[in-house]
């Protein structure tokens, strides 16, 4: 396996040098004298970008954007009720406002829930129905379907888990918590404040779990959400497919460094056959795909192709992959939805390509061996997983994940992501920090700006409407904090406080 580490660090520390020398060199300035504004360092990066930029066509996603916005709400509201258990009015009010934005939830009907056919049907005001069905117990979650079909373009499959009863195996395997004395470092009783911290205002927390040293230190639900509930993630399943990626390369499927063998690049001439797995991860392959996070986004355009992809009922892999090159690959970094599903259609290619059962593949190879039950993952009508943000997990089973990172990617022994992985996902992307942007690694999240009250080297899975999966090295810590769409803003304030009494409860660990 070809690991690009050491380039990687070396462009970084490069990097840094260059910027501590430009500094040496300038006489002392007061702070409030050199500190840029948003606006300042916004209108920098997209110069940069612009001066970069191909001359490529931009066509925007087809249809109606209002039948979109109500196909996500069908599946949202779809999802809540038969995935998680909420009641369908909560769902409709407080879940999911990122591919459904509540205010386009007021131009069409309620959505009618058939408990029976396991479907949610929203109507439009044109007399348009788009209806989200519910595939079935440990299947592909929901899905909405396209306009005028009544079935899904592929065989729904239901998962087994080959798991021992977690009621009498004990943590991480299982559920059962050990009955020890907890470590003589913690201070227990900041930790409860912590944990209790999280649950604090309007914040609409649902899932509240904290681990040191892969043992549970702190955990609450909210009301009606067990340890076992499947909660809404969203892009927290980027950092899933990063996963799904990683396990491929240590079985020597893919490397990092290799040219994304996506079928669709392979023409003489296609520039798009240079783009790199790694940049694919990086959120850099430069291909032309609007999203509402753009900085310069313009809603005038047309509908984002950052949605489409969840809403459209299309092949999503297709969809991606057909998109042109903006920019160069590893030049500019974009948080835009055709890597990620870019991603899980190599995962698709690796897994088919050996003649494996791209269903089961997660399970199998990954959930099975770190005790993850209540992960489900969702696909569009084509069978295509729809991990960029459609999956659903447990509180605990996301601090599995979280720890199999926390221990380099090695679980009971057994090495399940390769050498030098964890260490890419969590280093800053160069396009990333050239933008003045250093926040962002792997399909993980990094706190390099200090943003919140932790170490800078920590970082993250995060999803929209506040859902996050942090690890913390320094401290030996993992924090999960689900909650419910709507309390985004009070969640991260109250999620802010709960890592800042951690940090005053769980030492720093010796290096």
């Amino acid at each position: 396996m070809n690991l690009p580490m050491k380039i990687t660090n070396l462009n970084h520390l490069l990097f840094l040098l260059i910027i501590l020398g430009i500094a040496a060199c300038q006489p002392a300035a007061p702070k409030e004298e050199v500190k840029e504004d948003a606006a300042t360092i916004k209108a920098r990066m997209l110069a940069r970008a612009d001066s970069l930029e191909l001359d490529t066509p931009y066509e925007a996603p087809p249809g109606d954007p209002l039948s979109h916005h109500t196909s996500g709400y069908a599946k949202v509201v779809c999802s809540a009720v038969f995935i998680t258990g909420l009641d369908a009015e909560f769902a409709a009010a407080h879940v999911g406002g990122f591919s459904s934005p509540f205010e386009e939830r007021a131009k069409v009907g309620k959505p009618v829930v058939d408990y029976e056919k396991k479907t949610v049907s929203i109507t439009l005001p044109d007399g348009v129905t788009r209806t989200a069905i519910y595939l079935g117990d440990q299947s592909q979650g929901c899905v909405t379907l396209p306009i005028g079909e009544s079935k899904v373009f592929y065989q729904p499959k239901k998962i087994t888990r080959n798991l021992p009863d977690a009621n009498k195996t004990a943590w991480p395997m299982g559920d059962v918590l050990a009955n020890d004395p907890m470590p003589a470092e913690l201070n227990m009783d900041k930790v409860q404040q912590a944990v209790d911290a999280a649950f604090e205002g309007d914040g609409k927390t649902a899932a509240f779990v904290v681990t040191y040293k892969g043992r549970i230190i702190g955990e609450r639900y909210g009301e009606g959400i067990t340890k076992d509930t499947p909660l809404e993630s969203w892009s927290m399943g980027k950092s899933l497919t990063a996963t799904m990626v990683g396990i491929l390369i240590h079985q020597g499927v893919y490397t990092l460094d290799q040219p994304a063998p996506i079928p669709q690049w392979q023409e003489p001439g296609d520039e798009r056959a240079k783009i790199r797995i790694s940049d694919i991860l990086h959120m850099s392959s430069g291909l032309r795909f609007r999203a509402p996070q753009d900085p310069d986004f313009d809603p005038s355009l047309g509908y984002p192709d950052h949605l489409y992809v969840y809403t459209g009922s299309i092949n999503s892999f297709e969809y991606a992959a057909t998109r042109p090159q903006q920019w160069l690959p590893n030049t500019v970094g974009r948080y835009r939805n055709s890597d990620p599903v870019l991603g899980n259609y190599l995962v698709r290619l690796g897994v088919e390509g050996r003649g494996g059962d791209y269903h089961e593949f997660p399970q199998r190879a990954l959930f099975d061996k770190i005790g993850v039950r209540t992960m489900i993952m969702e696909a569009d009508p084509y069978g295509n997983f729809l991990t960029q943000g459609y999956e659903f997990a447990s509180g605990r089973d996301w601090a599995r994940l979280g720890n199999l990172y926390l221990q380099d990617g090695v679980w009971n022994g057994e090495r399940i992501l390769p050498e030098g992985f964890v260490n890419f996902v969590s280093t800053l992307a160069e396009p990333w920090v050239k933008d003045g942007r250093p926040i962002y690694g792997g399909f993980f999240w990094i706190n390099g700006d200090g943003g919140r009250p932790i170490p800078k080297n920590a970082y993250m899975m995060l999803g929209a409407g506040g859902q996050s999966t942090t690890i913390i090295p320094s401290h030996d810590l993992v924090v999960v904090r689900l909650g419910h769409y709507t309390g985004a803003r009070a969640g991260g304030d109250a999620l802010d406080k709960a890592y800042a009494l951690l940090m005053e409860a769980v030492p720093e660990k010796s290096m």
